[in-house]
């Protein structure tokens, strides 16, 4: 099943685009490496979860974030890649959440940006992962990801 059939029965889908909001790449391939460029929670190019949050913010809705974070990163590994059939595995997760200092959550926000990963590749689809509160992202974004996968 292709990735993007998967997508559909989880009724999910690839934003029809990513534009980007600075000078630099979607994503650039080294070898069979696939370094994508962190992508925040937009659709479109339009923001849709803001930050920062503090004690007490749903996760699920957090969650919904970064899973919209893996979709733009989905999206431009489609377009960097050609297909996402080349890709063979997700190696290393970085992911942020725009949060109060207090805010002890932010990795379980970030699981929302890794489950989807491992739903859609299986083991492949488990990885290294770094997750970071900061004080604020591009477009007053909840949450940004990046991601280095794996190419055949």
């Amino acid at each position: 099943m292709t990735i993007e059939a998967k997508l559909s029965e989880m009724g999910l889908a690839l934003p029809p685009s990513a534009p980007s909001r600075a000078l630099f790449l979607p994503g650039k391939i080294s070898g069979n490496l696939l370094f994508l460029s962190g992508q925040i929670c937009e659709w479109e190019g339009v923001p849709k979860y803001f930050g920062p949050i503090s004690k007490g913010f749903d996760v699920t809705i957090g969650q919904d974030a970064a899973r919209m974070c893996v979709l733009n990163l989905l999206f431009c590994a489609q377009q960097v890649a050609g297909s996402l059939d080349r890709i063979a595995g997700v190696i290393k997760v970085n992911g942020y959440v725009a949060a109060d200092p207090d805010y002890g959550e932010g990795p379980f926000i970030l699981n929302g940006a890794s489950q989807l990963f491992i739903d859609l590749f299986g083991d492949a689809g488990r990885h290294a992962r770094t997750a970071v509160n900061v004080s604020s992202l591009p477009a007053n974004s909840l949450v940004e990801v990046e991601a280095v996968l794996e190419l055949r």
